[in-house]
């Protein structure tokens, strides 16, 4: 690996959610929604994709635009047509087809292109052998494609939504999906369904009580993956901020629930609870991908004070007889191992961010500022200049960076503009002894204010605390 990768991998102007991984050739592609920067709802822009080499997930290259909202033929402009989650395979004949739900009608959407990242072309819609689309004849609401070619070469599309509690408001008319998942076999033609819809096991919000489910029931986002032999289904749980997974020796039914991939609050790590979460929370969407001998999952984070501008991050995970335990948020993710300890690092990699009130879930409604730091960045959505930073950095805000090598570490500095006067404190867990301390008195214009540290450490995270008066953009921190 040439460089260091972070989480967001991507470069911080790039708001990608909702990633699916893929390896096609030497290559990991993701496909992903495109949200926009201080947009007003999810998945307001067109379809892009990155790739980068199976031997270096630090070099992700942008492929482009793929697809744009205005080549489907339902499309109207206005953000309830929004593109969302998409799913992309390679089909029988070579070719690449890409699967996305676009606006409220439920019905599944299919695009085609002779390479993965290409340019791809509206093909039809997910139909029935009688010609009738796939959402016409009563069926639950179909939403988050996810695509799974098995190994004898049948062609499986999973789909679903659960918002029982509010179907009216959320699922355009149509009923929610309560029972868990559906899954589909498709024939060759990669429209045509062969068999389904059908419940695969998965249970949803009304019958997961009293169930290895509870707590954890499907809401949205499938996807599926085969490793040694068994066919693991992720998805979104019931409370938003978890990726779960079931395990079945069978793609279209008995998935017994298997346990927490990853949550964007931390929830399950450390006796971390949703009520002490160590981040701030949103929903999530993601999946699995084994590259060589390791396995990562891929979900996404919030910034902004709302849901509409999330981002794109990745961990490695363990994988142990048959099961996967619960990843750590960090900052190095897809890196392999920790930063090294030494150079500047921007803020925004932060990998727990909260006040001294703790963390809270990111809604719908921009959130108000108050005493609570977030993720930002100046002007208008746009794909280059990046300057994404931590703002409202202001009394008792902490930010967590896992995981640095800090044995040849001497000193670390911070770089932050504003009016922030006091101290900000470096330590090695939460509520820890510091081990520097650097005096800030923040000006308008960027300043870079340091400290030497006064013990030696070996591999560790970072803990920056705030305590003073004003406020401050944490822009990055140096190791020296």
């Amino acid at each position: 690996m040439d460089g260091q990768a972070f989480n967001p991998y991507l470069p911080s102007y790039e708001y990608i959610p909702d990633a699916e991984p893929h390896i096609f050739g030497d290559r990991l592609y993701i496909y992903g929604s495109h949200d926009k920067f201080n947009g007003i709802s999810f998945c307001l822009n067109d379809y892009v994709c990155w790739s980068a080499p199976l031997d270096d997930l630090s070099a992700w290259r942008y492929e482009g635009v793929i697809y744009r909202r205005k080549q489907d033929p339902n499309y109207k402009p206005d953000f309830m047509n929004a593109m969302y989650a998409p799913d992309v395979c390679r089909g029988p004949d070579g070719r690449y087809y890409l699967y996305y739900f676009l606006g409220q009608k439920g019905y599944i959407c299919v695009a085609v292109c002779d390479s993965p990242a290409g340019k791809y072309e509206f093909l039809g819609h997910v139909k029935y052998p009688d010609g009738v689309l796939l959402g016409d004849k009563g069926e639950p609401f179909q939403f988050d494609p996810g695509l799974f070619i098995d190994d004898d070469g049948k062609i499986y599309m999973y789909t679903g939504f659960g918002p029982v509690k509010y179907p009216s408001i959320l699922v355009g008319g149509h009923r929610p999906t309560e029972h868990g998942a559906m899954g589909f076999e498709l024939d060759k033609d990669m429209l045509t369904i062969k068999s389904g819809p059908q419940y695969i096991g998965i249970k949803g919000k009304t019958e997961g009580k009293g169930t290895p489910y509870e707590g954890h029931e499907f809401f949205e986002a499938s996807s599926m993956r085969k490793f040694d032999g068994k066919y693991y289904f992720i998805y979104s749980s019931f409370e938003g901020h978890e990726l779960c997974y079931a395990v079945s020796d069978n793609p279209l039914s008995g998935f017994e629930f298997g346990g927490t991939l990853v949550s964007n609050g931390d929830v399950g790590v450390d006796g971390i609870t949703r009520e002490n979460c160590a981040n701030y929370m949103g929903n999530t969407h993601g999946s699995l991908i084994k590259i060589g001998e390791n396995y990562y999952v891929f979900y996404h984070r919030q910034t902004n004070r709302h849901q509409f501008s999330r981002q794109a991050c990745a961990e490695k995970i363990e994988f142990k007889d048959g099961k996967f335990l619960q990843a750590r948020l960090t900052s190095c993710g897809l890196n392999g191992k920790p930063l090294a300890g030494k150079g500047t690092y921007e803020a925004r990699i932060a990998c727990h961010l909260h006040s001294a009130k703790g963390a809270y879930w990111y809604g719908v409604i921009k959130r108000r500022k108050r005493c609570y730091p977030y993720f930002t960045q100046s002007g208008r959505d746009r794909e280059d200049n990046p300057d994404q930073h931590i703002a409202n950095f202001c009394n008792g805000s902490v930010a967590v960076f896992r995981y640095f090598d800090l044995r040849d570490t001497k000193s670390v500095g911070v770089t932050v503009r504003g009016n922030a006067k006091g101290v900000i404190s470096v330590s090695t867990a939460k509520g820890g002894e510091p081990i520097a301390e650097i005096e800030v008195n923040a000006q308008k214009k960027e300043k870079y204010f340091s400290s030497t540290l006064n013990e030696k450490c070996g591999v560790t995270q970072l803990v920056f605390t705030f305590r003073g008066k004003g406020r401050c953009d944490f822009i990055s921190f140096t190791l020296d």
